[in-house]
């Protein structure tokens, strides 16, 4: 921590606005970040500065004589912290995606001072008394729109269920509860990402059996990066991951890969179980002071779930729906394996993956490996970004003059089929040590409105971990990746295609049960035979993808969704466990873990093992009591997705509705207006279980006349 009070000392008055980037406008094209010109140095400095500028904001709204109205306070208060939030904005995604560990130092530093720069405003109390003003003058909500009054609504909720209403020590309780929140998240996430590169498998070649060629020239120069000649080195990245347990015909390697794998931030300087005990401890305090009896009350009051007994209710019908479909697709994978291995086999978790993909194939001709070469992701790119072109109009062109943050990203520039600009997307695929696991989109700047009502551009980032290219092969995913950029470019189309005249309520600032719609919402295209006719291509002969692989494919996607479905539960319910405690949890939570799962575990668990100490989404990551928005979103997009099929998958009216009344509007309205607006009715699971194969639709008879 001394090397960063350090190089924060070396900017006095004096010289700080003239080194410092984040103390100036940006000057790159569509005002995008100079990241060749920000250094560690900075980022304390600019947060300092923004912190103090936005409090001077803040007290100059809470400390005027004028009569508190919508404009003077509850607008002006919206609009201020424009600089600390262009810090952020920057700081943030990038510690996610190219961090070094002094940023990661400077994360924990600056996290203190945001919380309690947060818990300051939620505390103030004579910024608090001009809201509650407002909110309550019925004449101040005369005259207002619907985001107007959303806004007005969000701000009142959201000091009133943050602590603005508490008094005397449990106003001063709560800043310590906060303050201590934001430091145990921080570490719980960088723990997460460090101690994935702890741990590694390191094989000779004798010991590849089964593995595909693309992963085996993947651990080959993963190894050679480490001066590892000749050897073959497989670390815990998902694509590694997910392929050596789908394809390693050595099920001692399996067992110590998924081993090592799951016992991730179990031990050791990086262990994260005692952290995440406090985390649900400091929530369920937090929550208490605030009026509710658990923090997952407390923080479903404004989703549209609502209340715990719904996410409940949704696990619970679901549990109940998918549980006799994946009892029976775990019999006939055990029968699949006993023949395979000509004697009786009791699966184990490590087993699932590899004898699942020998079924699928055995059942459909499908593996995955088969359709790699018609997803090169340069052709992919054009295939999905196509979507967008299709069902919205948007086109995209590689500007070469934005500044990325890492070689192997890539920013585009978007634009309507008028021409008009839309936004920027960064696109940044590959793994890297100074990035963590998994995928996600987020965004250096959000879209809204000046006060002169110019329209302000959004600038957003998708991030993934795809297999890269290796020696003469370019990078070619599987359906799964593709399926994943479809996810996140949906994301991103949230977020670029946001109108909105706040920030705060721009693009993916949604409701979190709501979040996962337009991403999810997505993914339905990559088993459709006229998107995947677009860009589905042979990187070497140029084909077009045979219909015979799309019919596989297709025929396949049902394959496997109720284990799918439960795991996806096991998670929702392993994360309304932590969040719906009443009394601190005691002793080991890995037993506390298997408990809450306990009603859709199709394994036993395997000693050594868990899941929530490198659970980053509920512990650091924002989901916390609210995991089950994914399956709550998979009933809105298969439900969506319905509506679009009758109508055309492409169909313009269609898209321009689910754009105009999803896409565009963001948090600007109740999300079930929206829903209902789009669909012309509430959604329901049916679709789903349809498009699962848990349902089956009846087609109807032929009449006896028509026979012939």
């Amino acid at each position: 921590m001394s090397g960063v009070v350090a190089a924060s000392a070396l900017f006095s008055p004096s010289t700080m606005a003239k080194e410092n980037v984040f103390f100036k406008a940006f000057d790159g094209p569509h005002s995008t970040a100079p990241f060749s010109k920000i250094d560690n140095s900075q980022w304390e400095p600019a947060i300092d500065r923004g912190i103090e500028l936005a409090l001077r904001e803040v007290d100059s709204i809470a400390g005027q004589t004028d009569d508190p109205t919508f404009e003077n306070t509850i607008v002006a208060l919206e609009r201020s912290g424009a600089d600390l939030n262009r810090v952020l904005n920057v700081f943030f995604p990038l510690l996610s995606a190219n961090a070094d560990d002094e940023m990661m130092k400077i994360s924990l530093s600056a996290s203190g001072k945001l919380s309690d720069y947060s818990t300051s405003i939620i505390l103030n109390e004579a910024l608090w008394n001009r809201i509650k003003n407002v909110y309550e003058n019925k004449a101040q909500w005369a005259g207002l729109s619907a985001e107007d009054s959303m806004l007005m609504q969000k701000t009142f909720d959201s000091f009133a269920l943050s602590g603005a209403t508490l008094q005397g020590e449990d106003r001063e309780k709560f800043k310590k509860i906060s303050s201590e929140l934001s430091e145990l998240t921080t570490t719980f996430g960088q723990n997460v990402l460090r101690d994935v590169a702890n741990y590694e498998l390191i094989l000779e070649a004798s010991y590849l059996d089964g593995l595909p060629e693309s992963s085996i020239q993947a651990a080959a120069e993963s190894a050679k990066a480490k001066g590892l000649e000749g050897k073959y080195r497989f670390g815990m990245d998902q694509p590694t991951y997910m392929a050596f347990m789908k394809y390693s015909a050595r099920p001692d390697l399996r067992e110590k890969m998924y081993k090592l794998y799951s016992s991730r931030n179990t031990h050791g300087e990086l262990d994260n179980r005692e952290i995440l005990k406090r985390i649900a401890e400091l929530r369920l305090e937090s929550a208490k002071l605030l009026g509710s009896k658990n923090f997952a009350t407390q923080n479903l009051k404004r989703t549209m779930a609502g209340k715990p007994e719904a996410v409940y209710d949704l696990l619970d019908r679901l549990r109940d729906a998918y549980t006799p479909a994946a009892h029976a697709e775990m019999a006939e994978l055990t029968a699949f394996a006993s023949e395979v291995e000509g004697k009786p086999v009791e699966l184990k978790p490590w087993d699932y993956s590899y004898y699942s993909n020998k079924l699928k194939a055995a059942k459909y001709s499908f593996d995955e490996e088969e359709l790699r070469p018609y997803f090169e992701l340069n052709n992919t790119i054009k295939g999905v970004f196509g979507l967008a072109t299709k069902l919205y109009g948007l086109q995209f062109k590689e500007n070469p003059d934005i500044e990325v943050y890492h070689p192997d990203v890539k920013a585009f520039d978007v634009t309507d089929e008028n021409g008009e600009f839309v936004g920027v997307i960064y696109t940044d695929f590959f793994p890297r040590e100074s990035k963590r696991p998994g995928a996600w989109m987020t965004g250096f700047k959000d879209q809204y409105q000046e006060a002169d009502g110019t329209d302000s551009r959004p600038q957003v980032t998708i991030v993934m971990n795809f297999t890269k290219p290796t020696g003469d092969k370019p990078s070619l995913l599987t359906p799964y990746e593709v399926e994943t950029f479809l996810h996140e470019f949906g994301h991103a189309l949230h977020g670029l295609l946001a109108s909105t005249k706040y920030a705060s309520m721009s693009g993916t600032s949604v409701y979190r049960d709501f979040v996962e719609l337009p991403s999810q919402f997505n993914e339905n295209y990559l088993t459709q035979k006229e998107f995947l006719d677009g860009f589905a291509r042979h990187y070497q002969t140029g084909e077009a993808i045979p219909q015979e692989l799309v019919d596989r494919l297709v025929a396949s996607s049902q394959y496997g969704a109720a284990y799918a479905c439960l795991r996806q539960l096991a998670f929702g319910y392993l994360d309304m466990a932590f969040h719906t405690i009443e009394a601190p949890i005691e002793g080991d939570p890995t037993d506390f873990e298997r408990k809450a799962m306990a009603s859709v575990q199709l394994f036993e668990p395997v000693d050594g093992t868990a899941i929530a100490p490198q659970f980053s989404h509920i512990f650091s990551g924002g989901y916390a009591s609210g995991y089950y928005s994914y399956k709550w979103a998979e009933v809105l997009d298969a439900d969506a997705f319905e509506h679009f099929k009758e109508h055309g998958i492409f169909d313009r009216k269609t898209a321009d509705s689910f754009k105009n009344n999803i896409l565009t509007r963001g948090g600007t309205e109740d999300p079930a207006v929206l829903y209902r607006r789009f669909r012309g009715q509430d959604p329901t699971i049916d679709a789903l279980l349809i498009r699962d194969g848990i349902k089956k639709v009846e087609k109807p008879s032929i009449p006896a006349q028509a026979k012939d």
